[in-house]
């Protein structure tokens, strides 16, 4: 009886150790993979509106390009941004933007930022402009201070994310902040990018 729990005791000790140096050999290189096969099992996002998106021609103003047309975005993956620079929800999300922007804009995805100002000093271009220029925004901005597009869309929030796909249908909306992960796997299927690429680094 005595050998018998000396034995059981025995391989227990060993199956713990094992484990501890299983987890020890574990190496960020070994958990991204882990995280990235994980990933690419993320779904083909569904189509939410068969399309074509909403037009955004009544934007009064463009910050970062000429102005933009209709035709000019179509047949590109779009991620369309609702916000406004005085919202503090707006500017939590910016950060993902951005590295969206840097990561992904090589593959063929066009962000359009759309600012629709709530309140008064948000419609002054000038004081828009200063916040793009200060705070590194390089996509497109189109200037919405007559909720022209705002209402062409429907929309009633601020953040507010609209994915639309080459055929121009919406296959992502994503209201306020969080959602990240989600949003990004939705950018990376539509554009077609391999599940293991590096994903967007957010400072």
């Amino acid at each position: 009886m005595a050998a018998t729990r000396w034995i059981t005791a025995t391989v227990a000790i060993v199956a713990v150790a094992a484990a501890i140096v299983v987890s020890r050999q574990a190496t960020p290189a070994t958990i991204d993979a882990a995280v990235a096969a994980d990933r690419s099992a993320a779904v083909d996002p569904p189509v939410l509106d068969p399309g074509p998106a909403p037009s955004v021609a009544g934007a009064a103003g463009w910050l970062n390009t000429p102005s933009l047309s209709d035709d000019d975005l179509s047949g590109h993956v779009v991620l369309y941004d609702f916000w406004t620079f005085g919202c503090v929800n707006c500017r939590n999300t910016l950060p993902h933007v951005k590295a969206w922007q840097e990561r992904y804009a090589g593959d063929g995805l066009v962000i359009l930022s759309i600012h629709t100002p709530e309140f008064d000093y948000e419609a002054d271009p000038g004081n828009v402009a200063e916040f793009v220029e200060a705070n590194g925004i390089t996509y497109p901005v189109a200037l919405d201070p007559e909720r022209t597009v705002w209402r062409a869309w429907d929309n009633h929030y601020w953040p507010a994310f609209y994915l639309h796909d080459r055929e121009g249908r919406l296959r992502l909306r994503h209201i306020g902040e969080g959602g990240y992960e989600a949003t990004e796997d939705a950018i990376r299927i539509l554009l077609g990018v391999e599940p293991t690429s590096p994903r967007a680094v957010v400072p």
